[in-house]
């Protein structure tokens, strides 16, 4: 048919060619026996870290199967020592490419096709920030020094814990065996088969082999830990804490159960591996909160734990949809795994669609359906309307791009793009496909059409040129009602399409294949594919009409003022997900130009007392958006007030304390509204987080658990220099992880210049490890860029040292993002030139893009905006 046809034309797809740097083919790992030893003096955490004391030697025997006669083999490696390099017993010479991170083997002669061995041995170290091989320091229950040693591999620093092929689609079996001393228990992705006691007290852990999988996903740690489990079905699934906290870990036990029993029925194959272990470690990262690991997820304290005296409603929430995130991963990754990296959102789009979709399911009060459109949908479109998108399947060559696919678009727009698909297929036909997709390439390494394929056969319908038009270029579609009219009963509707986007860029002229379902409220709805300048569409019944219902394509939406005028005044009778929507897509074409604001503030108004607490949610978003347009400038102080006499009425309602048989929802609005007048200064609020924070020296539970983060928040936002001082007494003396963590970044959040100064101050000193250094710095710079970015410049190697290696292409030019200043954008760059290869400046220009975008949308509302907040 002519949509295939054309759908052909426009997204060729031909088999990839290796990128730049991938490996050759000619040599692939069959399995790894791999043996780590940390130097015994790592584990002494009353001990500063030295370079001396912290590095681990290893060996491994590799089962190679070579392909064709070859004199060399090359693989990954990266700061490590080589030592004795062995080829079918006879010695062989190996060199390493620090900058391409790569391990060329010399044979003793020329290897025949087949089985062959491969041995090193080596000397690593273990860093301080959250790559390869790395510790965490942190403090007891009962005050005394512990570190936890542990992996991360995603996605290029398996190299750094031992010579492998590191690319997923080098799958191999995996045994690990570690030397462990004496009090300090190992725990890796299989269970333990034995342990066996040295002479020196120290004890050699050897864990099972796993299936096959790939490097990324292989996980080590050692500590004193503590490990608590439960049962489900074939499945051992425990977590496993520092020593002391175990008891925290009850709530994603018990969750990590029920998602279990789910995926493995939505994905119909069970889960294959004996245990599923839920690692909590404590520390940071500026690149994730958890990851993946096959059979032992790692995730840091705050994503895993529940402290009942301090985790909010939210904070539940957001526990379950980390474990649920990472759970659907052992299937969407490690099961199945991308082939390459251009396909990373084969695991993390899907992850996240899957964190949201299991939820909705098992905690139908959540309304994790509307909230998603809210959140995931509105954060898409922001990350993809600007000219810093980028298709959700895009090339990947260098480390530094692989980092940088770690984003928006992979995460948020793949959710976004896999519901639309749901939604159009329908929930049983798209899940029989990923059935089908999980049973043929079980183990194997796949391409985004290959889903397609199979989603294909499950719906005896096309897929791939409508997914194709979403996946394979950046950028939101903008769908514009341009004519309707009722004949015979029915509404006879027009819809044209363009590009939605903040900037110029951004608008060039596109088409998409747009599935989409109207409705008149209270009738009928139509499903229809936009596609091409003019699509007219017949719906059922005539009335207020409806343009995408649900929200469940990715897709802005444009009325004419009729028809916006009729959903204004029938908002009441719409269903969240349209009222979120309709919010949502009136800021967003204010925001570029598409329509006036004045349209927004209309449908603002019609927002009703008694509303949905997510849609005044949204709209407590919107107010706190409004005023970081105005942010510097006399207006601000007058949106401010604005706010705060729309919000306060809405914050009486619900009141300070949580009542009994309350829904989530209302627990959590009452959270974002502490939160959103607190920062705006209003002097209630302020106030009782004074006389809050105070009770806090007699009574560390002085803070009523729901809104403890926001009354924290507005005491910091709004501090002295004296209740500064005494915020940085408490986190000296707070000794859980999580709670540290955050007072430290509390610490960067003072809205006072002097303050800010203070805490960059602390970035010289050893108050702080360099991870929650890194986490200090970016919180200073979500209210003083400025000060934070030059800081940055003028201190890059004491900065780089507490950056992830994976993070440093992006980190610094980042912080500059929040400017004002015109100057910043050419300090940026020059920065970027002077410091990151041409390779590596991705990051830059994207910034630079989007801070180009933000003047665009403050030139264009900020005069309406300021009439709107003078207004009485």
């Amino acid at each position: 048919m002519k949509l295939a046809a054309a759908a052909a034309l426009l997204f060729t797809v031909s088999a990839p060619a290796l990128a730049q740097g991938q490996l050759p083919r000619t040599v692939v790992p069959v399995s790894y026996d791999i043996t780590v030893t940390p130097n015994p003096k790592a584990f002494d955490a009353k001990a500063k870290p030295s370079p001396e004391a912290m590095t681990f030697t290893g060996s491994e025997t590799v089962q190679v199967d070579v392909k064709q006669p070859t004199r060399t083999i090359v693989l990954n490696a990266a700061e490590l020592q080589i030592g004795r390099v062995t080829f079918d017993g006879k010695a062989a010479t190996a060199t390493l490419d620090e900058k391409t991170q790569q391990l060329t083997v010399a044979l003793p002669a020329e290897a025949k096709a087949g089985a062959h061995t491969l041995t090193f041995a080596w000397t690593g170290k273990l860093n301080s920030t959250a790559a390869g091989f790395f510790f965490t320091d942190y403090t007891n229950p009962d005050g005394t020094p512990g570190r936890m040693l542990a992996t991360q591999f995603e996605a290029p620093d398996a190299r750094r814990f031992a010579p492998m092929w590191d690319e997923p689609s080098f799958k191999a079996k995996f045994t690990v065996n570690a030397v462990s001393p004496a009090g300090q228990t190992a725990f890796s992705n299989m269970p333990a088969t034995k342990v066996t006691k040295q002479g020196d007290g120290s004890s050699l852990y050897s864990f099972g082999q796993t299936p096959v999988m790939s490097s990324y996903l292989l996980f080590l740690g050692l500590g004193d830990v503590e490990r608590k489990t439960v049962q489900a079905g074939n499945t051992e699934i425990g977590v496993i804490t520092r020593r002391g906290v175990v008891n925290q870990g009850d709530y994603s036990l018990s969750e990590a159960k029920r998602l279990l029993a789910y995926y493995n029925d939505y994905f119909g194959q069970p889960y294959p591996l004996p245990k599923m272990d839920m690692i909590a470690g404590p520390g940071s990262s500026q690149f994730f909160g958890a990851m993946e690991n096959w059979g032992a997820i790692f995730y840091f304290e705050n994503e895993l734990l529940v402290d009942p005296q301090r985790t909010t409603q939210s904070g539940r929430e957001r526990i379950f949809s980390v474990v649920a995130h990472e759970m659907a991963h052992q299937w969407f990754g490690d099961l199945v795994t991308m082939g390459w990296w251009d396909d990373l959102w084969l695991n993390e789009g899907f992850a996240s669609w899957m964190e949201n979709k299991s939820s909705t399911v098992l905690n139908p009060s959540w309304g994790d359906k509307e909230t998603a459109v809210a959140g995931a949908r509105e954060g898409a479109m922001a990350a993809d309307g600007t000219a810093a998108t980028h298709p959700i399947i895009r090339h990947i060559e260098t480390v530094d791009q692989m980092g940088e696919a770690f984003d928006g678009i992979t995460y948020a727009k793949g959710q976004a793009v896999i519901g639309m698909l749901e939604s159009t297929l329908g929930a049983d036909v798209f899940r029989n496909g990923i059935r089908s997709y999980m049973a043929k390439y079980k183990y194997g390494n796949t391409q985004t059409d290959q889903l397609w394929s199979e989603l294909e056969k499950a719906a005896g319908k096309p897929v791939k040129q409508i997914a194709d038009s979403f996946t394979r270029q950046g950028g939101v579609p903008l769908v514009s009602l341009t004519s309707a009219k009722c004949v015979g009963g029915n509404t006879q509707v027009v819809l044209s399409q363009g590009r939605w986007g903040l900037d110029a860029p951004s608008k060039a002229a596109q088409t998409w294949y747009v599935p989409m379902t109207l409705a008149t409220v209270g009738g009928q709805t139509t499903s229809a594919v936009v596609t091409g300048a003019s699509t007219p569409v017949t719906v059922g019944g005539c009335g207020t009409l409806v343009l995408n219902r649900d929200k469940g394509s990715y897709v802005r939406t444009k009325y004419d003022v009729p028809t916006h005028a009729a959903l204004v005044k029938n908002f009441n009778r719409l269903e969240v997900t349209d009222q979120l929507g309709t919010l949502g897509d009136d800021m967003a074409l204010a925001m570029s130009g598409d329509q006036d604001m004045g349209v927004y503030f209309d449908t603002i108004g019609a927002v009703p007392g008694e509303a949905s607490p997510i849609v005044w949610a949204m709209v407590t978003g919107h107010l706190g958006a409004m005023g970081g347009l105005v942010q510097g400038t006399p207006a601000e102080a007058q949106v401010r007030a604005k706010s705060n006499r729309i919000l306060s009425p809405v914050l009486r309602r619900v009141g300070y304390e949580a009542q009994a048989g309350e829904s989530p929802s209302v627990t959590n609005l009452r959270e974002g509204l502490i939160g959103r007048l607190g920062v705006n200064g209003d002097p209630e609020v302020a106030a009782k987080a004074r006389t809050y924070v105070a009770a806090l020296k007699t009574n560390p539970a002085a803070i009523p658990v729901a809104i403890r983060t926001p009354i924290l928040t507005t005491y910091a936002v709004n501090a002295t220099p004296a209740e500064w001082e005494q915020l940085l007494e408490i986190t000296k003396a707070e000794k859980s992880p999580v709670a540290k963590n955050t007072y430290i970044r509390l610490l960067g959040s003072a809205r006072d210049d002097a303050l800010a100064q203070r805490a960059l101050d602390l970035l010289k000193t050893d108050t702080f490890t360099t991870q929650q250094k890194a986490g200090l710095l970016s919180a200073i710079a979500g209210r003083h860029s400025d000060l934070a970015f030059d800081f940055a410049v003028a201190n890059t190697e004491l900065v780089n040292s507490f950056l992830e290696t994976s993070t440093r292409a992006r980190y610094i030019v980042a912080l500059g993002q929040g400017s004002s200043d015109p100057a910043m954008p050419g300090k940026i760059q020059a920065f970027a030139q002077k410091n990151l290869e041409p390779a590596a400046q991705g990051s830059a220009q994207r910034v630079l893009a989007v801070m180009a975008a933000r003047k665009q949308v403050v030139d264009r509302v900020r005069p309406s905006i300021v009439k709107w907040a003078a207004a009485k």
